[in-house]
């Protein structure tokens, strides 16, 4: 059975889809088969990442690693069961579809909390949780007391997720391998930094996640993406001029954070 990376949290911004991007990308061209499923129905980052990567090839004649796409499909109200819920049944349809053809789904989830999202929790056997380097962010992990900055109790997400392990332990499912991503970070080794450090270390003994690195904050991302393009492509379509210094330590970024993954059968060689 392929293995299902879901990519969520329920605050946009956070870089999801740029992660969910990037590691489906650098898996098709480590030669795995990817398939990839986009639950924000109505912004679709990843689905317009993967039409603006399909356009870039057929300009320019280019055959670049591409993980398959496939929307949710339709289903008539009428066949589903007594009390079955149209998007769980659109959400099965489409994983078990891509399940035939691909060692790996890569799902990218909305930056709210809807019931694909949901779901899609419960089928993760790896969880990635991008997060901004700000309190605003983590207090989707966990409530923290202002003054003392202790930590109070788990938050609306956490919640979710624990909910999501709860039901695959009593479906003798896998336990999810839930990694949280320090994303977007800045440049300067601020104060913040090194609190958000510290508080992120403590939660993750308490709920039981493990930290990865993420991606600083570079132009380069919001560049590429009208093109469908990653840093890995760059060399693939002569845009060697773009090869900077910032750029290959983004390349180093991206190797880091599949290393940090850990997926299974997967040796990091981009």
């Amino acid at each position: 059975m392929a293995h299902i990376i879901v990519v969520g949290n329920e605050k946009g911004g956070a870089g999801k889809s740029t992660v969910a991007m990037h590691v489906a990308t650098a898996l098709s061209r480590m030669g795995y088969r990817v398939g990839t499923l986009d639950l924000d129905l109505r912004q679709q980052s990843m689905a317009r990442y993967l039409a603006n990567r399909a356009a870039t090839m057929q300009r320019h004649g280019l055959n670049l690693p591409t993980p398959l796409y496939r929307e949710l499909p339709e289903v008539d109200q009428g066949s589903l069961s007594p009390g079955e819920n149209l998007f769980d049944r659109r959400l099965s349809q489409a994983v078990a579809a891509l399940e035939a053809e691909t060692d790996f789904i890569v799902i990218d989830c909305p930056g709210s909390h809807t019931r694909l999202s949901q779901v899609a929790h419960t089928l993760a056997d790896t969880l990635i949780t991008p997060l901004n380097d700000s309190f605003v962010d983590f207090d989707l992990l966990a409530h923290v007391d202002g003054e003392t900055g202790k930590i109070e109790g788990p938050s609306v997400y956490s919640e979710m997720v624990w909910n999501a392990r709860k039901l695959r332990a009593q479906a003798g499912l896998r336990p999810i391998d839930w990694v949280v991503v320090r994303n977007r970070l800045g440049a300067q080794a601020m104060h913040n930094k090194k609190k958000m450090e510290a508080a992120l270390n403590d939660l993750s003994r308490r709920i039981g996640f493990r930290l990865a690195p993420g991606f600083n904050e570079r132009v380069i991302f919001r560049e590429l993406f009208p093109r469908g393009l990653t840093l890995l492509d760059l060399r693939d379509v002569g845009v060697i001029g773009q090869m900077n210094i910032s750029n290959v330590a983004a390349r180093q970024e991206l190797r880091e954070l599949l290393k940090g993954l850990n997926l299974p059968g997967v040796t990091v060689n981009i």
